[in-house]
């Protein structure tokens, strides 16, 4: 089984956007918002525009995005 891995910022906004449906609404310096509608009602979630995003960044920003980390280690 594959684990999740350190990505830059534009690859994880790459595949949130390709893969699981967000888009990004807004940008403020170095961080991107994405966000997604669902029958349910908006998820939104920041993605920081680092060279390499540290694990629990990265866990955060799938946790906010409602993204399972085994179906995002499956799609990189």
């Amino acid at each position: 089984m594959r684990t999740l891995k350190t990505i830059s910022g534009k690859e994880c906004i790459k595949l949130l956007c390709n893969e699981f449906g967000f888009k990004a609404v807004r940008q403020k310096e170095s961080h991107v918002v994405l966000r997604k509608e669902t029958p349910s009602g908006a998820i939104g979630t920041v993605v920081p525009l680092h060279s390499e995003i540290k694990l629990p960044t990265l866990k955060n920003v799938l946790k906010l995005a409602h993204v399972d980390e085994r179906d995002f280690v499956e799609k990189q």
